[in-house]
């Protein structure tokens, strides 16, 4: 273990994977900051936080079980000339889920129908219920995350260390990223249509469509930076109309 921790190679390995994993996992984290806020107020940092512990849970696991995460890439059922393993059947069905679950917030949010808890209704049943779509899709996005932290380095410490980092900084940001989207209407309709676009990358893998993640970034980086700038001219705006207000 001194020899690793001696070793420039490890800490490299490991700022390298900290960081790819961080970037892996924001649309988990939106996903989880847009289901908790279908909560009442007093539960939702409960929900995030239990949902992004149940994401650290089902990766080191899965980490664990690295050789059964192997074999579910094996072609197991075929249809046609597309040969499907156990991971293409998650991927599609995670894809599909997503999907869908995306495009019922949008409907929503574009039809004036946001979601208003009901202090009638059965708040452990609500919980659990959000609770359980949580870890579905942290089963899927575990998934990608370990494939790709195994497919990097072969060292366990290396890789669990890096998906422990990475879950520390996602919960110091899930509070703000969680209030900032919630804040920001036309924010949380992008983080939405990132979904969109993640859902249809997970289910184009399941069919052995790869998608090249770094151009799904860089359409979501470019999207942000256009937000910010039209956040920015917004802000503006309302501070030229308060001065004029006092001057008047």
């Amino acid at each position: 273990m001194l020899d690793l921790l001696a070793d420039p190679n490890t800490w490299l390995s490991l700022a390298t994977l900290s960081f790819l994993e961080i970037v892996l996992g924001i649309d988990n984290l939106i996903f989880i900051s847009i289901m908790a806020s279908r909560l009442p107020e007093h539960q939702q940092a409960k929900a995030r936080l239990f949902g992004l512990l149940l994401a650290l849970v089902t990766r080191l696991l899965l980490l664990a079980s690295v050789v059964w995460i192997v074999r579910l890439t094996e072609p197991f059922f075929s249809v046609g000339d597309l040969a499907l393993s156990w991971r293409d059947i998650i991927l599609i069905v995670g894809g599909m889920f997503l999907l869908g679950k995306a495009t019922l917030e949008i409907h929503e949010a574009v039809e004036g129908e946001e979601h208003v808890p009901n202090p009638a209704a059965d708040a452990a049943g609500t919980f659990a219920l959000i609770i359980a779509q949580i870890v579905a899709l942290d089963v899927i996005f575990s998934l990608d995350s370990v494939l790709t932290a195994v497919g990097l380095t072969d060292q366990f410490p290396i890789m669990a260390a890096a998906i422990i980092l990475a879950i520390m900084v996602m919960i110091f940001l899930a509070a703000p990223l969680s209030k900032f989207v919630e804040r920001h209407p036309t924010v949380k309709m992008l983080a939405l249509s990132f979904l969109l676009l993640i859902g249809m990358a997970l289910t184009a893998d399941g069919l052995h469509v790869h998608i090249p993640r770094g151009y799904l970034y860089f359409s979501i980086a470019f999207a942000v930076m256009v937000e910010v700038l039209n956040l920015t001219a917004r802000w503006n705006q309302n501070r030229r109309r308060e001065n004029n207000q006092r001057k008047a």
